[in-house]
């Protein structure tokens, strides 16, 4: 006896749609039309011959029958997708798609990643960043990668580096007005960042000096703006320590000051339940753990 299976496309995009909680965002994971998405999940109600969904205005909410189901298809679409990237796996050269923020991918993943390669060259590491939510990447990504921990229901989870905040700078800023104290500060410029306006606030009131005022201040919309520009010697900023670590070893930056450090970014890795078990996957994450632990520095 033939199996009876309801249509397969429409199978995936009540999956997304479901997913989702929305016809958009599951029109834009698919690269589809919100119409298409509309047809396909009508065309599956037909099928069944009820409503899989609950229409209210432009919001769209599982009926009872629909979390059912939803439950149940998710499960076995992640083992279609396991086998599939099985066969994959066999057939040609391993593919580990990561998605991480802008700034770590530049200042920390990209520096690091050739020597992944060199010692796993039949694993492809495929980079995008993004500061997406972790379950708005499913299906974009193999490994994701924050800079604090979320709630991710069907990921696991595993931190491995941590970092402070420290003032960093070219060593030839210190030449014209070298710093041996916090008041040495009043003969340089500042550097800031749009995105995280109260650092040197937040690390003068720990020193004890809240009212310092520096030479001059500049301002820069992105963090890895602002660490090139103190690369470049435009001035001192606040530095993660594990994205300025290998500027620091190799002489472009230097530390003016041991402390006091300020708490920074907790990297996790993120990987769906149903990859966990993907040997390139574990490949990479061990990786990671192992780098991780070279760069974490903590208050």
């Amino acid at each position: 006896m033939p199996r009876r299976l309801p249509p397969l496309n429409a199978l995936r995009v009540f999956e997304a749609a479901a997913r989702l909680e929305s016809f958009s965002a599951a029109a834009n994971e698919l690269c589809v039309t919100h119409g298409a998405v509309s047809r396909q999940v009508g065309q599956l109600e037909a099928w069944f011959g009820h409503d899989l969904f609950e229409r209210r205005g432009r919001r769209v909410v599982l009926t009872t029958p629909g979390r059912v189901y939803l439950s149940e298809i998710s499960a076995v679409l992640d083992r279609i997708e396991l086998a599939t990237n099985e066969q994959l796996r066999i057939t040609r050269q391993q593919i580990i798609r990561v998605n991480a923020p802008t700034t770590f991918a530049l200042r920390w993943l990209l520096p690091q990643l050739s020597n992944f390669q060199l010692a796993n060259p039949a694993v492809e590491v495929r980079l995008t960043t993004s500061d997406e939510a972790i379950e708005r990447l499913r299906g974009e990504c193999d490994v994701a990668i924050r800079g604090s921990e979320q709630k991710a229901a069907g990921y696991v989870v595993n931190e491995f580096l941590s970092e402070v905040r420290l003032p960093v700078c070219s060593p030839k800023v210190l030449e014209s007005h070298p710093i041996r104290n916090v008041s040495d500060l009043k003969h340089h410029t500042l550097l800031h960042t749009a995105t995280y306006p109260g650092l040197w606030a937040e690390w003068l009131a720990a020193c004890g000096n809240p009212r310092l005022a520096a030479r001059n201040s500049q301002q820069l919309d992105h963090f890895y703006l602002t660490l090139q520009a103190a690369i470049d010697g435009l001035g001192i900023a606040m530095g993660p320590t594990a994205l300025v670590a290998l500027d620091v070893e190799e002489g472009r930056l230097v530390f003016p000051f041991d402390g006091p450090a300020l708490p920074a970014w907790r990297y996790c890795s993120y990987v769906h339940t149903a990859r966990v078990e993907d040997p390139a996957i574990n490949i990479f994450l061990t990786w990671l753990r192992e780098l991780g632990q070279r760069f974490s520095r903590t208050v």
